[in-house]
Order: C-alpha cells, then structure tokens, then sequence
C-alpha cells in the first residue's frame, strides 16, 4: 500500500491531485490544508488540517501518517501579494518547505515540490532545466530559494516548474486565467490584458498526472511541466473570448509597461519539456483540448 500525503488540497492542484490518487489502486491518501476542507471529498480520501508554517503540526502529520511520498503543493502564488507582503511569503514559500523536510529527517520519503517559471528572468527563447536561474519578482525568488533548501537533503526529491496553471475547480475564491477570464466576459465586464508577456498555460490535469507519475517512476531531479502552447496573455484571453462565444470588444489589449503591476514579470518564459516527456512521458494537452476538457466539466456540473 502507498501512502501519499498531499499538502494544500483546497488548492486548484490539491483538488485534482485529490481526484486523481482517489482512484489509484493500492493507495491511501491524505490531503491536508490550513482550514476546514473546501471541496467535495471522494470515497476513501482523509483529509486533516495543517499548518506547514508551524513545525509541530507538520511532525505531527508526518510522523503520525509515515507517508511514502508527499506532493507538496501548498504555496502563495500570487505574484504581487508576495511582492507587497514578503514575510507571508517566507513563511509559507521558504519555512512551510523547510519545515517539511525537517519533518522528514532520516526517513526515505520522495518529496515532490512545485516550482515556477518565474525563477528565470524572460530574456531567453527557450529555457531548459540547467538554465541560468535569475528571479525578476519575490515570488520567483521564494521559489528559488525554496528549491535551494534541497541541497544536502538525504532523501529523494524531484522539482517540478510549471507555469500559468488553469482549470475548472469547485471552489473560485481564486480563480485562475482561463475562468476569470471567462467569467468577467460573460458578465460584460472590461478587462485590460497584456501583448508582450508569453507563457505556457499548464492544464492543471496534466500537472497533477506529473506529480503522480514521478512518484511512480520514482524520478528524481529537476524537471519543466508546463503546457505544449507558448501563447501572449492576450492570445490566451482571446482563445478563451473564441471558444466560448463571448463578446471579444470587452478585451483591451496593452503593453506590461501601461498596466504599471507591482512586481516586474519575466516577458517570455518558453520551458523546454523534452525531459520531462523522456523520463516520466510527460505529453500534456493542448491549450484548446484543455478548454474543451473544461467545457465538459462545466456541462457536467449542470447536469
């Protein structure tokens, strides 16, 4: 039986990594997050709180469950937020990690931890995993601080960056790209959107498949999961606009420099994924069968 513990699963990662271990044979999960539980649990899923900013809590978790591996994907990520209110940040970026693997200690359990693309300034063409690493905002920095608290540790662990992650979730209190966008369109509501910042839109599904089948395959390292498509924010706004029939007009469409945001962005983050199709067949889906896919789950909630 593997036990696998997942971190931050009222998450927009959490809630598909919970969905997804639901159905794993011969696996018992636990997914834990700071509050009462947000979402609909399946069959045969714990859940339990845990505050990874306090080092009792994640002993007491850690030591009570002896999990096999733990997917940890609890963070802050809201770039700006971490810019304005930096010691929140640390706490949950730098300490939540840290106490964590401190929680671990001699034990041999695979640590999977999300990382970012923002930990690279944007003035490559293509960035591979041995690229020059150089954070533009606090939020890059947090992250790459984060992935350095791996170096000497005892136990295996692979990082995972990704970038822009979209999808359908229960709950919206923070709603990513695709359905804010989509939803301040259908309720006729004028949204700025920058031209010249390009990333690659990572369907949640295929991130959280990632994370299970590096756990499978035990692979251990540093890899980029992103989405196959690089796209501008405004060729992503518009494929959304396109696919669901709505009133494009709405959209504005601006350069980095006029929308004047707190913390800087890296212009073009293009990750090269070939490590990570070669090592664990990581093939993520496009950007358009990833809004298809979430068409469904919108038609199936109504029904």
């Amino acid at each position: 039986m593997k036990k696998i513990l997942v971190t931050g699963a009222n998450g927009l990662l959490g809630q598909k990594l919970t969905n997804l271990l639901s159905i794993q044979k011969d696996t018992k999960t636990l997914v834990t997050g700071k509050g009462p539980c947000r979402f609909s649990l399946p069959e045969g899923i714990s859940y339990q709180f845990l505050d990874i900013t306090n080092i009792d809590s994640c002993l007491r978790i850690v030591s009570k469950f002896q999990p096999d591996s733990i997917i940890h994907s609890a963070a802050m990520t809201q770039v700006d937020n971490c810019e304005k209110e930096r010691e929140d940040c640390d706490r949950i970026n730098l300490k939540g990690v840290s106490n964590l693997i401190l929680a671990i200690g001699s034990s041999h359990i695979h640590f999977v931890h999300i990382s970012s693309d923002f930990v690279y300034r944007g003035n490559l063409k293509v960035y591979f995993e041995d690229s020059e690493v150089h954070p533009l905002n606090y939020y890059g920095l947090s992250k790459w601080k984060s992935e350095k608290l791996f170096e000497g540790v005892h136990f295996p662990f692979t990082i995972l960056r990704t970038a822009l992650v979209y999808g359908f979730t229960e709950d919206f209190s923070r709603p990513n790209i695709v359905m804010w966008a989509k939803r301040s369109l259908e309720s006729r509501k004028k949204i700025k959107v920058v031209d010249d910042q390009y990333r690659c839109p990572t369907l949640v599904e295929d991130l959280a498949n990632a994370c299970w089948q590096v756990i499978q395959k035990k692979v251990q390292g540093v890899f980029h999961v992103s989405g196959s498509d690089f796209l501008s924010i405004f060729e992503i706004i518009d494929k959304v606009a396109d696919h669901w029939g709505l009133d494009k007009s709405l959209i504005s469409q601006i350069s980095t420099k006029s929308l004047d945001q707190l913390a800087k962005r890296p212009k073009k983050t293009k990750l090269n994924i070939n490590k990570a199709k070669k090592e664990f067949k990581y093939y993520p889906r496009s950007f358009s069968e990833g809004l298809r896919l979430i068409d469904e789950q919108l038609q199936n909630k109504k029904n």
